[in-house]
Order: C-alpha cells, then sequence, then structure tokens
C-alpha cells in the first residue's frame, strides 16, 4: 500500500482489463481474472480500487474521460455546423477506439453513484447546437432536445456496428446522411449543411489524428 506501489499505467490496464471483463456479464469481474489479465496480484487491485463497486464507477468515469478529450480536441471554429458534425466524429471515434469502455458507458445501467457521470461530454454537444441556433443554421428550438435527437443517432449507429449488424463504412455513410437530413430539419439549407459536413470530414485526416479509415 505504499506510494511506491501506484502505478497510474497499473491502474488505467485494471480499468481497461475490467471493461473487457464486463462484456462478459457482471459474474465475469472478479479479483482473481482482473489480476490475471493485468499480470499483477490480487491484492494489488486493493492498491487502486477499495472494492468492484468503485472499479466499475473507475470504467465508467475512465469511458467518459476519454470522450471528453476526443471532443476537447476537435476545438471551436466559426462554423458551429461543422463542429456539430464533428462532435459526432469524435463519438464515433471514441466509441470504436474504446469498445470495451462505450459498451460499459451506454449499454449498462448506471450505478447510484455514477448518475452525473458523463453529462458534461453531453453539454458540450448543447452548447454546440445553441450556436448553430445563434447563427441562424438551426431555426429556434430547444437545443437539449435537438442534441438529443443527434446523440440518439450516433448511438444508434454505433451500436450497431458494435453488434456486427453494420460495417464501419455503412455506419460512417449513415452518420453523414442521417446527420444531414437532421441538419436540415433543423432548418439548414441543402448546400450549407453539406459543406459543413464535408469540412468535419476534413478534420478526421489530419496527420496528428487517427482518421477512421485505420479502424477497419
Amino acid at each position: 500500500m505504499s506510494p511506491k506501489a501506484a502505478d497510474p499505467a497499473i491502474r488505467t490496464a485494471l480499468i481497461d482489463a475490467a471493461a473487457l471483463l464486463l462484456a462478459e456479464g457482471p459474474q465475469a469481474l472478479t479479483t482473481r481474472r482482473l489480476a490475471e489479465a493485468v499480470g499483477t496480484s490480487t491484492m494489488a487491485v486493493y492498491t487502486y480500487f477499495s472494492g468492484m463497486d468503485e472499479l466499475r464507477h473507475a470504467v465508467r468515469k475512465e469511458g467518459f474521460d476519454r470522450l471528453a478529450a476526443h471532443l476537447e480536441a476537435i476545438g471551436v471554429t466559426d462554423d458551429p455546423v461543422a463542429d456539430v458534425a464533428a462532435s459526432g466524429g469524435a463519438y464515433v471515434l471514441n466509441a470504436l477506439s474504446n469498445a470495451h469502455l462505450y459498451r460499459f458507458m451506454f449499454m449498462e445501467p448506471a450505478i447510484d453513484s455514477d448518475d452525473a457521470v458523463g453529462e458534461a461530454t453531453f453539454e458540450t454537444l448543447v452548447a454546440g447546437v445553441e450556436r448553430a441556433i445563434q447563427a441562424g443554421r438551426f431555426e429556434k428550438a430547444d437545443a437539449y432536445g435537438l442534441a438529443t435527437q443527434l446523440w440518439a443517432m450516433g448511438h444508434g449507429i454505433v451500436t450497431l456496428h458494435l453488434a456486427g449488424l453494420m460495417t464501419l463504412d455503412e455506419a460512417i455513410q449513415c452518420v453523414s446522411e442521417m446527420g444531414k437530413n437532421l441538419f436540415i430539419a433543423f432548418g439548414d439549407d441543402v448546400t450549407s449543411a453539406e459543406g459543413s459536413i464535408k469540412k468535419a470530414q476534413a478534420r478526421f485526416l489530419d496527420e496528428e489524428r487517427v482518421p477512421l479509415e485505420q479502424l477497419r
């Protein structure tokens, strides 16, 4: 239990391993299997977590922290609709890069202490939609409601892909087409919506990023 024994890399490895085990079902998460997966002792698990509830909370928080990092990386430009589209791309990229965490974030019931985890990431999308409304690209509406529609679209497509019911190419195309349809329904014109989506797509081909194509 000494400070020297605490290693952030091992803590992260335990979280990733826990997420993979949880994909098999809650009964699969045991200290023995967790320790074996990471190559440490069962006692070492308790150096980082007081118990399985704390570990499950850490898995969920880690997932949203990684999503927040993806969203923060896209930045803000003078095209709010492109920024909203880029947020969708960041959401998909994070889900595909961290599928083991994504399943636990959005496809398992949250424990009581997790109720507020993830709110900040959704508020990022709400703020982007509000900017598009203020810019006159979207008609006056409840930004929270519009953001919920966009999130439900993204989640549905990601879930279909992770379940093996949609290829990555199909998922990417569907995100673009459904996103354009929603932008137009929100009040944007076809040409502007298509232009903003192309701008957003180009941001994920930056040499410093991992383009979606590399995840095929």
